[in-house]
């Protein structure tokens, strides 16, 4: 079994938060799972915001979706995949 995980590392969430949410929109239909991190709340509300995303579909919409995303300024993405 093989599971494909795009981890998206944003630096800037309050510059890029809409930009990012507009590829995934996009690309809605290959993502199964997702699982959205930042520290803080209210006043100690975090900049920085960590995605997990698990896929499905296929590979060169992966790679598409991880490429676009890692376009938008302070963003970066790896897309990995997990075997058992």
């Amino acid at each position: 079994m093989t599971k494909t995980v795009l981890l998206i590392l944003i630096g800037t969430r309050k510059d890029s938060a809409v930009s990012v949410q507009k590829v995934l929109t996009a690309w809605g239909c290959i993502i199964k799972t997702r699982l959205g991190i930042h520290d803080g709340v209210l006043e100690n509300c975090s900049d920085e915001g960590l995605l997990i995303l698990e896929l499905h579909g296929p590979r060169d919409d992966m790679e598409e979706l991880a490429r676009k995303v890692s376009l938008i300024k302070g963003v970066s993405s790896r897309l990995v995949d997990l075997t058992i």
